[in-house]
């Protein structure tokens, strides 16, 4: 008798195990980056079953991750349930427990995305701040939460008759769905799926723009760049010398220049991406920081141009590019508690330029070595600047006054996030292309979803030789945008011949140029939220989701308080 109720015991745990790993729902999220919390929100307040699979340990992407100081452009774009998690920001701030290492008085942005006066909500935080509301967003929700399982890209997608069935993780864990929203950065579940997607910088003559491809050795005047900003705050000092010997092409270029040392054609296409970096997370509060340290595989050698880009500013030059603090290359936004979002700034900073081209496609063992060189480059870089004696003294005074955070990130990281900022990898493409065309309303749709407002922004691509044999940067676009634009439902659903289940608010059906607008934290929530409220309609309608009624859409999106187009400047 006991030999039976142990094997009918062994067969129960092993049925449950199985029924734990195979478990359907009415809409599958995987990733829980920004836009995978908001699809999970929205879906669980339609009333549907859901999962928000999440690879690693932490939920919110970047918004938790280090980018603190949101970019945004026009504010009053951001509606529905990414306004709500700026108000309650706000809302924590509002409370004096949570300012632990200063007071909320002495506390004042600064930044691109200030909080003004009597708004409701407020636009800068601590990433355990966001974190800390994300997870209160969520508790109140009925929403599956999955850590720390990632997707089989080669055969973890199960589709039959143009639906994706069901998605199967390394670990075996499946999950079956009527709807799959792909909320991650990468794009791996649209591309394991079969959909169409690019990766890299389409030609100008593509899609009729004229910021995209190539962009070395012209300046396109409708960026509006003054020659100062054009000059020094992303790209060398004129007479940088490219070699390792100075003087000596037949000693080699220094690290991280092109092969060739040659840039392409302006306005070509090429597989470049925009660079990588970590959105630092400092503090100069003694009890709270964690000096920099040397990485143990430092090489001098990855910093010579930098060495040597200080070296060049001399004279007036010198003037221009150094007076206050500005010397130091970053962006150091204040956030509360005497914290920091510290982003790139000038010719030679914590963009890791060129290092991230076969990111996107790489495997997870590959990707992750790409993110640890990132990482190396970057404590590499933060060491220099604080401690290196060719490092100007007035450089290493500011910067070793600063460190990472005790109290953030998770324990034994020393304050180093895992969320490297992944400004593009894939682009979907589907039947609408967002371009050029839409940020600059030349072209307005007629089936929005929510509004980026944002300039055009790419990152530096590559690092060059010049005609004059000079190291260079290139790739960097800021590009004024007016007026915000809506951004289409067509951009966020494949073609309906590679799927009819699926929608994509991340890596949206884009041009290079214009998902440089686009890719805003409150932007992808935007578009996570009118993602699932799409897959619920498809739902209720057993529909494809490229052939629901959009007007019903728009009606529903507009209750949830998303705004779909703003009064833009005469």
């Amino acid at each position: 008798m006991r030999f039976l109720l142990t094997n009918i015991l062994i067969v129960f745990c092993a049925f449950t195990s199985f029924a734990q790993k195979n478990k359907q729902y009415d809409v599958v999220i995987y990733g829980g980056t920004s836009a995978g919390i908001a699809s999970a929100i929205q879906t669980s307040r339609m009333g549907k079953s859901v999962v928000l699979v999440e690879p690693t340990n932490r939920l919110g992407g970047l918004t938790t991750g280090g980018l603190g100081q949101t970019d945004i452009g026009n504010k009053h774009a951001i509606g529905g349930i990414s306004r709500e998690f700026y108000q309650k920001i706000r809302t924590y701030y509002d409370d004096p427990q949570n300012w632990q290492w200063q007071k909320r008085a002495e506390y004042m942005s600064d930044g691109q995305s200030r909080t003004e006066k009597g708004e409701d909500a407020m636009w800068t935080f601590e990433p355990s701040a966001a974190l800390k509301v994300y997870e209160q967003m969520l508790n109140r929700e009925k929403v599956e939460i999955v850590y720390g399982e990632r997707l089989n890209r080669k055969t973890g997608v199960l589709k039959k008759e143009g639906k994706v069935v069901s998605i199967t993780m390394e670990n075996g864990s499946k999950y079956t769905g009527k709807m799959f929203i792909d909320a991650t950065y990468e794009g791996d579940l649209m591309a394991a799926s079969g959909v169409s997607y690019s990766v890299g910088r389409e030609s100008n003559s593509e899609y009729g723009e004229t910021l995209n491809g190539v962009q070395a050795n012209r300046i396109n005047r409708t960026l509006k760049w003054t020659l100062s900003r054009n000059a020094y705050n992303h790209n060398f000092i004129d007479g940088v010398d490219p070699y390792i010997i100075k003087g000596d092409p037949s000693s080699g270029l220094l690290p991280y220049i092109v092969e060739g040392g040659r840039p392409g054609i302006d306005g070509r296409g090429d597989k470049g991406i925009q660079a990588y970096c970590f959105r630092m997370t400092l503090t100069n509060h003694p009890e709270n920081r964690i000096p920099f340290k040397k990485p143990d595989n430092y090489n001098e050698l990855n910093y010579e141009l930098l060495f040597r880009n200080y070296e060049a500013a001399v004279g007036p030059i010198e003037e221009m590019y150094t007076y206050g603090d500005k010397l130091v290359p970053w962006i150091n936004s204040p956030m509360p508690n005497k914290k920091t979002d510290t982003n790139n700034q000038k010719g030679f900073s914590t963009d890791f330029i060129g290092q991230n081209y076969d990111y996107p496609e790489a495997s997870y063992a590959e990707r992750e070595k790409i993110v640890q060189a990132h990482r190396d480059y970057q404590q590499g870089l933060m060491w220099t600047l604080a401690y290196h004696p060719r490092i100007p003294q007035k450089v290493r005074e500011v910067v070793s006054t600063w460190g990472t955070c005790k109290d953030e990130y998770e324990p034994g990281s020393d304050g180093w996030q895992q969320q490297l900022y992944i400004r593009e990898a894939r682009r979907m493409k589907s039947d609408y292309v967002m371009s050029q065309k839409n940020c600059e309303r030349i072209e307005v749709i007629d089936d929005p979803v929510g509004m980026g407002a944002y300039g055009m922004d790419s990152h530096n691509v590559q690092r060059y030789v010049d005609a004059n044999g000079f190291v260079q940067n290139e790739g960097n676009v800021e590009a004024y945008v007016p007026n915000p634009y809506p951004i289409s439902y067509r951009s966020i659903v494949p073609k309906k011949n590679e799927c009819t289940n699926l929608l994509v608010p991340v890596c949206v059906s884009s041009t290079h140029i214009a998902f440089g607008s686009i890719r805003m934290e409150p932007v992808f929530m935007v578009l996570g939220q009118s993602a699932a409220t799409a897959a619920c309609q498809a739902i209720d309608d057993q529909k494809a989701v490229q052939d629901i009624n959009y007007s019903q859409l728009k009606k529903k999106l507009l209750e949830d308080k998303q705004i779909l187009e703003v009064k833009i400047n005469e």
